[in-house]
């Protein structure tokens, strides 16, 4: 999907949140979205920990040291943040923000705890949060045995995070389960197309119903 330009510049973009219990198919459908409308981009995480063989600063991750890290939450310029393993990761407000100025639509990859944490700050009112769900339990672990990229073990421990993850889905805007991929992946766009059009995404309809008025006053 080729976006025009100056349909862009006429929104604000969106921060969008996908979370769900790890095989639900998040993934495969945030690719899908992301080949769907190109201008669509994944916020960079920061954090403390090394950069590892191959990743590069501002793209991969933006790697700080971690006191930089903590004036940074201090002073309110991350969106989200956690202590994960004994490194900090986090979302910076600056580029989301950007972004979203110039009508771009920014997407999170983060559970629960952050979409909270994004819902609740000065940017929350540009949020669309959506939960993605297993259309059943057995279903989830057959699709981690699947992809055969873990142990039984990992396995088994994600299977025991998953009922914490799905316990939180009545906290997201929307709820989609992914019994199909290819239906979810089209809900998931016409919920994205939808969420666009709010009132509130649209500064220069304000702009516009000034000009109505001014013409409707004209003819009186």
């Amino acid at each position: 999907m080729s976006s025009d330009p100056a349909k862009i510049a006429a929104r604000r973009g969106l921060l969008i949140i996908l979370s769900s219990p790890s095989g639900a198919g998040k993934s495969t459908l945030t690719r899908q979205l992301l080949d769907w409308d190109e201008t669509l981009s994944f916020s960079v995480s920061a954090t403390t920990r090394p950069a590892r063989d191959g990743e590069v600063d501002g793209k991969d991750y933006y790697f700080l040291e971690e006191s930089i890290f903590r004036n940074q939450v201090t002073a309110g310029e991350m969106l989200e943040h956690a202590h994960v393993f004994g490194n900090f990761y986090g979302s910076p407000k600056a580029p989301v923000e950007a972004a979203i100025n110039e009508g771009r639509d920014v997407l999170f990859d983060i559970d629960w705890q952050g979409a909270q944490q994004i819902q609740n700050s000065d940017l929350g009112k540009h949020t669309l949060s959506i939960f993605i769900l297993p259309p059943s339990i057995e279903e989830l672990r057959r699709r981690l045995v699947r992809r055969g990229q873990d142990s039984t073990a990992v396995i088994a421990k994600r299977m025991q995070k998953s009922w914490d993850e799905i316990s939180h889905w009545a906290k997201y805007d929307y709820v989609l389960i992914n019994d199909d991929l290819a239906e979810t992946a089209e809900r998931l766009r016409s919920i994205v197309k939808a969420a666009r059009m709010k009132r509130i995404q649209q500064p220069a309809l304000t702009e516009h119903v000034r000009k109505l008025q001014s013409e409707f006053e004209e003819l009186q």
